[in-house]
Order: C-alpha cells, then structure tokens, then sequence
C-alpha cells in the first residue's frame, strides 16, 4: 500500500455532524472530531453550492471532510 499523496498525506477525513454559521454569516461545518471547518461557495475556486440552502445541508450531514487541525493535534473549536 503506497503512501497517501498530497492533503491526504497531511489530513484526517472527519464527518460533518452540524453546522453553524461564523461572525460574517458564512457557513462552518462542525465535524465529529470537535474541529470547525468553513464550506464556502465561491466559485470557481470552491464549488459548494450545496450549501446554500438548509436541504443542502442537511444531505450533507455524515459527508467526510479532511482535518488537518486533527493531524496537527490541535484542541477542539469552541
């Protein structure tokens, strides 16, 4: 088995169990390991258009997310 290449080599894939949105009303993912991850839409450099609308989210919910913060060993969001 080869060595992960890339972000992969240096993320930990975590699942979104919420969401909230930050101070400039723009939504963060909460993910199981405790860390908050932003799910911008701004294309073309991020096609996230699914977030946008609370269904969208919603079907989201369980999707796996990489957390470089869990690699780093850096503590829980608040």
């Amino acid at each position: 088995m080869g060595k992960p290449q890339g972000d992969q080599a240096e993320s930990k894939n975590q699942n979104i169990v919420g969401f909230h949105q930050d101070d400039e009303q723009h939504w963060v993912a909460d993910l199981a390991c405790g860390h908050f991850q932003h799910v911008r839409h701004h294309p073309p450099l991020f096609e996230r258009e699914w977030v946008l609308q609370e269904s969208g989210r919603i079907e989201h919910l369980g999707t796996a997310l990489p957390c470089k913060k869990c690699v780093l060993g850096a503590p829980k969001d608040e």
